[in-house]
């Protein structure tokens, strides 16, 4: 954007340029980022994002995803997982299930 069009050109003359003479127009007056949140914005913190401090939970040193694997299967998709022939075998029976 061009000099000519920036709000300043007009705010030119003008002492405090629109941001009032008292609530000066300061860099950064609440802090940087999430800057104060145990502090002066603890209840902004507390009200809109409760539970953003603290710990929760057991710690679990050196986590293998590995073991935890466990991959579920719906039980309507059971039979596509068994052969037409087995389908077939047990077709009549009602007592048993390849399972």
């Amino acid at each position: 954007m061009t000099a000519t069009l920036k709000k300043t050109r007009k705010k030119r003359g003008h002492v405090s340029m629109g941001y009032g003479r008292i609530g000066k127009h300061r860099k950064h007056p609440s802090g940087r980022g999430n800057a104060g949140g145990q502090h002066h914005h603890r209840i902004l913190m507390d009200k809109y994002h409760p539970g953003y401090f603290g710990k929760v939970g057991m710690r679990h040193f050196h986590m293998h995803k590995n073991h935890f694997h466990c991959p579920t299967v719906n039980v309507e998709k059971l039979w596509t997982l068994v052969s037409e022939q087995t389908k077939t075998n047990y077709a009549n029976k009602k007592d048993k299930a390849p399972v």
